[in-house]
């Protein structure tokens, strides 16, 4: 009988410790729904297991738990709306894991929370919480790591904090906190995360932050810290990176700098610091990044920084430095930025900076430097900007600028430059800035030019340019700013100028310039600023309101409708009868060719039904895609042509395809378009060979491209435009493979007086989740399609099933970043590494269900621009 005695034991212990384990369960899960029940949006679909017939230790959504009890509790980024005031901090004694950033959690935090002694974990950056930090947060003993950071937190920092001895982690950036950083954070000897920038705290720096041995990361910049720069810093032998700009500091840079071998990264800048650089600099061997910028630094650069062979940034601009540029410089094999503008610097550029093959961008402007420029700077072909501007340079602009086909912006302005613009700069077809003015230039501006299509800004001033003004100037259709002021030109003002529908801002004073202004330049209506003065231009005034309070003083004599001018003369019946005749002349043959090219149309239809809907004419002159829509028979949406020209002709942007024209007939229709080379991006990714041709940085540009192209859509146009229907086969490569956004059947015009409500539509797998049961159009549809091709691009196809695992911030630290690549590329090296994980990260914002809590497109175009320098100071 012992036997059946223990068993029933066994048994009743087990079911006493089932119900006890239930019991335990059904209480915190009571009060978690305590907590819920007073959320503002009360239909988050992520909580919605939070109920009491499922089991919260294993259906809850971020609820982990250890032998019953809840142990774990991780609902980041699922839009929460509500407090932390009815929070059940006394009913989760066991709670070691607590993240609840990237909410929209309010109100001040309450000091209950210091109840939960066994927090390991707390976690409540990204909401919009205020107030002062508690301190009795500093009774949570066992805390490792604290994370307040992007918050409204205000008042000073508890010296308390100095309790938390097993503290490893402590992040209160980005708050409002104030006074001086307390000395007993010294005390945290196992802290190797010490995160307190963007505040408003003030004073010195305490030498006891010194103690802290362990420390990896101090980030201290963007407060109105003052005083000098601890020598004690010296003694953080661990640290890698240091951030101390954008404060008040003042004195020498500690040459005790030198003893943080394990640096990588130094910002310094936009402060107030003195005296020299400090020599000892130069042992740091494993510095990437030294960003000492706009403080009154002075004396020469070291030479001994030649030996930080891993340098790829370095920014040492707006200081006072004299001397010559070193030419241990060149030493910098994998040097990326060298940034040296707004000092004294004097002497010559060194012609070894040809051997930094890594450069791509080189900033030497508003110095003395003296001398020519070296013609070893062509060798630099990844050259993307060079700054020359306000210097006392001479001699020829070298040929070998030629070999820079990567070059984005060139300024060499302000300088004594002489000849004329070398031939060879025809292959320059990526730039976007050209700043050439105030040097002695002479000769004719070249024909080229007009090959420069992704110029923005073109100004040739003050210089002795003669002859006239190329008319492919015209093909610049992106061009905002021409300014040929100042030189010898003559002729008239070409009338393919009119072509510039972006141009804001016109000079051409100060020339010789006669005849009319073309009568078109009325068209332009982006026109903000016309100057057109000492010339000898005459008659009519465009009616443009840019001629308005145009400077049109010193020419021959213009006449209108402005006041201080006579006004125009009306033609005689016999002058309207010629212009008649003429227009006759002219519009018949047009309406006769526009007759022959719809025939045409009609003959590529009838003798081509085999060919697919897109179809691409080619031919030697200049080539384009024609596209087809079905025909009448086959139901085709005439809403879906007119939608697409509609969109497409209110549209000027360099990463949206181009409409060139369009023809309609009762059984089909054609739309005319600029011509994409390397075709879809669909097709190419599951081409094996065609897919290894883009390379990550093309991946990358691609992804910029796109989401430069959507915020535009989002933000410039009028009304906003939502494409509706982002995919990698609306996006079209060019033969450089730069992204354009194509496809624009099923976009939406987002008018202020509409619902803005519509049927179902997309691609399947890149359409908003919320689109299903809402059918209302925002641009966060586009921005959660954004994110589904961003990532499609990184990994070569389409992820899948796998999004939900990226949406959800509970998951995603579990994935791999190796599973996220395209296995058909080389593994990125760090530094490219680190900009796809950040663009993965961002991708995945876009992801979450609620599309409040995605960001905007005009944010996202904001990261994408200024990743790199992002980048730098994470």
């Amino acid at each position: 009988m012992m036997v059946p005695t223990i068993f029933f034991f066994l048994q009743f212990s087990t079911l006493l410790y089932f119900f006890t384990v239930s019991f335990a369960s059904i209480e915190e899960a009571t009060a978690l729904l305590k907590w819920k029940a007073t959320f503002h949006n009360q239909n988050n679909s992520l909580l919605a297991s939070w109920t009491l017939i499922t089991d919260a230790c294993r259906d809850w959504y971020g609820i982990i738990c250890f032998n019953g009890r809840i142990n774990r509790l991780n609902i980041a980024n699922v839009g929460v709306t509500g407090t932390l005031y009815d929070f059940p901090f006394s009913s989760l004694p066991f709670l070691e894991y607590v993240d609840l950033s990237m909410n929209q959690l309010s109100g001040t935090i309450p000091p209950e929370l210091g109840k939960i002694k066994s927090l390991e974990v707390l976690t409540l950056g990204s909401n919009n919480l205020s107030g002062p930090i508690p301190i009795t947060l500093c009774d949570l003993t066992k805390l490792e790591i604290l994370n307040l950071y992007s918050n409204q937190l205000s008042g000073p920092i508890p010296s308390e904090l100095g309790n938390l001895k097993n503290l490893t982690g402590l992040a209160l950036s980005d708050n409002q906190l104030n006074g001086s950083i307390p000395i007993t954070l010294g005390d945290l000897i196992k802290l190797k995360v010490l995160n307190l920038y963007s505040n408003q705290l003030s004073g010195p720096v305490p030498s006891e932050l010194g103690n802290l041995e362990n420390l990896t990361y101090l980030a201290l910049s963007d407060n109105q810290l003052s005083g000098s720069i601890p020598i004690s810093v010296g003694d953080l032998t661990n640290l890698k990176r240091l951030y101390l700009h954008s404060n008040q500091f003042s004195g020498p840079i500690p040459g005790e700098l030198g003893n943080l071998k394990n640096l990588t990264g130094i910002t310094l800048s936009y402060n107030q610091l003195s005296g020299s650089i400090p020599i000892t600099l130069g042992d740091l061997t494993k510095l990437k990044r030294l960003y000492l910028s706009s403080n009154q630094l002075s004396g020469p650069i070291p030479s001994e920084l030649g030996n930080s062979k891993n340098l790829t940034d370095m920014d040492l601009s707006a200081n006072q430095l004299t001397g010559s540029i070193p030419i241990s410089l060149a030493q910098l094999t994998e040097l990326k930025k060298l940034y040296l503008s707004s000092n004294q610097l004097s002497g010559p550029i060194p012609s070894d900076l040809g051997k930094c093959k890594n450069l791509i961008d080189l900033r030497l402007g508003r110095n003395n430097i003296s001398g020519s420029i070296p013609p070893e700077i062509g060798n630099v072909q990844r050259l993307q900007g060079l700054f020359l501007s306000s210097n006392h340079l001479i001699g020829q602009i070298p040929k070998e600028f030629g070999k820079l086909t990567s070059l984005v912006k060139l300024t060499v302005q302000n300088n004594s430059i002489s000849g004329n613009i070398p031939e060879e700069l025809r292959s320059l077809t990526k730039l976007e800035t050209l700043d050439l003015s105030n040097n002695r230039l002479n000769g004719s501006i070249p024909t080229c030019i007009g090959d420069f299509m992704h110029l923005f800004q073109l100004n040739l001033s003050n210089n002795k340019f003669g002859q006239k003004i190329p008319k492919e100037i015209g093909r610049i259709t992106h061009l905002i700013v021409l300014d040929l002021s100042h030189n010898l030109l003559d002729g008239e003002i070409p009338v393919q100028l009119t072509s510039l529908l972006d141009l804001s801002n016109l000079n051409l004073s100060h020339n010789g310039l006669s005849g009319c202004i073309p009568e078109k330049f009325e068209s332009l209506t982006s026109l903000q600023d016309v100057v057109l003065s000492y010339n000898e231009l005459e008659g009519p005034i465009p009616n443009n309101k840019a001629f308005i309070n145009a400077s049109l003083e010193g020419n021959k004599g213009f006449c209108g409708n402005l006041t201080g001018f006579q006004p125009c003369e009306k033609p005689s019946s016999h002058t309207i009868a010629k212009r008649r005749k003429l227009i006759l002349i002219i519009l018949l043959p047009v309406v006769g060719a526009l007759v022959l090219l719809c025939v045409l149309f009609g003959v590529l239809f009838m003798f081509d039904k085999r060919r697919p809907k897109d179809v691409e004419s080619r031919n030697d002159d200049g080539t384009i895609a024609v596209k087809r829509l079905h025909s009448s028979v086959e139901n085709t949406n005439p809403k879906s042509f007119m939608n697409e020209i509609r969109a497409l002709t209110g549209i000027k942007h360099r990463n949206i395809v181009n409409l060139y024209g369009y023809c309609s007939h009762a059984q089909h229709s054609f739309l005319v378009y600029e011509y994409a080379e390397r075709g879809s991006l669909s097709s190419i990714l599951t081409n094996e060979t065609e897919s290894k041709k883009l390379d990550w940085l093309k991946r990358v540009n691609i992804i910029k491209g796109v989401g430069f192209a959507l915020s535009y859509m989002h933000q410039d146009c009028s009304p906003p435009i939502v494409h509706r229907d982002i995919s990698s086969s609306n996006v079209l490569l060019d033969s450089k493979d730069e992204a354009r956004v194509s496809d624009f059947g099923i976009a939406k015009l987002l008018r202020p007086d509409s619902s803005n409500c519509t049927a179902l539509a997309g691609t399947y797998g890149y359409v908003a989740p919320e689109l299903a049961y809402t059918l209302k159009v925002t641009p966060m549809c586009d921005v959660y399609s954004f994110g589904v091709l961003a990532l499609e691009i990184i990994k070569g196809k389409h992820l899948g099933e796998y999004i939900t695992v990226l949406a959800n911030s509970t998951t995603i630290d579990h994935v791999q970043f190796s599973d996220l690549l395209d296995e058909r590329l080389p593994y990125p090296e760090d530094e490219l590494k680190e900009v796809l994980v950040f663009i993965i990260k961002l991708a995945s914002s876009c992801l979450v269900e609620t599309p409040k809590s995605r960001p905007t497109m005009q944010f996202i175009s904001h990261k994408l621009s200024t990743m790199f320098h992002v980048h730098q100071l994470m």
